[in-house]
């Protein structure tokens, strides 16, 4: 415990610009030598800048409530309320168009009036529309976690949680291992995977690693019947940039292809567990396969970068460590892995026609 505490205040010292020349590079020596490290430096980053941006909302919100209370509504409205007699001359004669127009011409009349009172709040106005700009903008650096929600009938009739999200997982056996990224089912009731003719299976969670995203779930259902020997074979070396890859997910109810090479050989802010990949991923991704065209899985989806449209994808090294990692009791026998690829010399729609029946989608509650 003292050894973590120490190194976390040597990484902030050192994302904060604290140590010297001698220092740095020792640390920055480390970093390159020992991946958990540097994992640790780029999850402290994200939450450093979380908690920059996270003050410049403070300041914004205090800066509303100030204008807010120098604004006289009431003063505001009876300046700008209209002489009776008009009104009723008015109402006569154009009943029905007043009706629809009347509600934009005051609000028309009140922005006017609100952006004319007086120099110093439009000032304070433009000024807060360029930290909202810059707000956004910092937001739009940090990782995001690709979730979304899927309008799905709920399997469970009874789910505490009343709400659902999703993701994309894969088989990596034939008898019911799916993985996945733990923020896909994290916090969850309960977790449904659905295969591409539609058919819902039950599963649960036997593994779970917070450091490197990665959930292995297994199907808990009667009615699933094992699967055929999987189609492709786990990388276990690494892959260099510009290999093509692709991609097969659930941004949507039906599987969506995503095409495109690897750009990085290291993640966000250089994260040594992730490969920076050039394809289009949306919401709904996360935990879907990375192939290249010989299909080799060589990683797992895991996160895009909105400022770029980058996304990242953890390495197949960590899915093959999780895989030695399942707990004995939650494993019925021993996971082992094809030496080789029945997807390789095959053409793409060949490829997706064999790969679609082993990549699911997830359906947390």
């Amino acid at each position: 415990m003292r050894n973590d505490l120490e190194l976390d205040a040597i990484i902030e010292d050192y994302l904060l610009g604290k140590l010297n020349p001698q220092e740095t590079e020792a640390f920055e020596q480390l970093r390159r030598n020992d991946a958990a490290v540097d994992h640790k430096v780029v999850s402290h980053k994200v939450f450093l800048q979380s908690m920059k941006d996270f003050a410049v909302q403070l300041r914004l919100k205090e800066q509303l409530n100030s204008i807010h209370s120098e604004i006289d509504v009431e003063k505001l409205a009876s300046e700008l309320r209209p002489h009776p007699s008009r009104i009723v001359k008015m109402w006569r004669t154009n009943k029905a168009a007043i009706s629809i127009a009347a509600s934009f011409v005051l609000l028309s009349l009140v922005s006017i009036y609100s952006l004319q009172h007086n120099s110093q709040q439009s000032d304070r106005l433009v000024q807060m529309r360029l930290e909202v700009n810059n707000i956004k903008k910092s937001q739009s650096n940090l990782i995001r976690n690709i979730k979304t929600s899927h309008p799905q009938n709920n399997q469970n009739p009874n789910p505490v949680n009343p709400g659902n999200f999703g993701g994309t997982g894969f088989a990596i056996s034939s008898n019911g291992y799916i993985l996945t990224n733990l923020h896909v089912i994290n916090g969850a009731d309960s977790v449904y995977i659905q295969n591409s003719k539609g058919d819902s299976f039950k599963v649960k969670t036997v593994y779970s690693d917070t450091q490197y995203d990665i959930a292995i779930l297994k199907i808990n259902d009667k009615n699933f019947d094992n699967l055929s020997a999987l189609p492709y074979t786990i990388k276990r070396n690494g892959t260099g940039v510009g290999e093509n890859v692709y991609t097969l997910g659930y941004p949507k109810d039906d599987a969506v292809l995503g095409d495109g090479y690897i750009s990085s050989k290291n993640g966000f802010t250089g994260d040594t567990t992730q490969y920076q990949v050039s394809i289009p991923v949306n919401p709904g991704n996360s935990g879907g396969p990375l192939l290249d065209n010989n299909g080799n899985l060589v990683g797992v989806i895991s996160a895009k970068n909105l400022a770029d449209g980058a996304a990242f994808a953890i390495k197949s090294k960590y899915i093959l460590e999780a895989m030695r990692a399942i707990p004995q009791d939650s494993l019925g026998k021993k996971l082992t892995v094809n030496r080789k690829s029945s997807l390789a010399g095959l053409k793409r729609t060949k490829q997706i026609e064999k790969l679609q029946d082993y990549v699911f989608m997830i359906k947390a509650y």
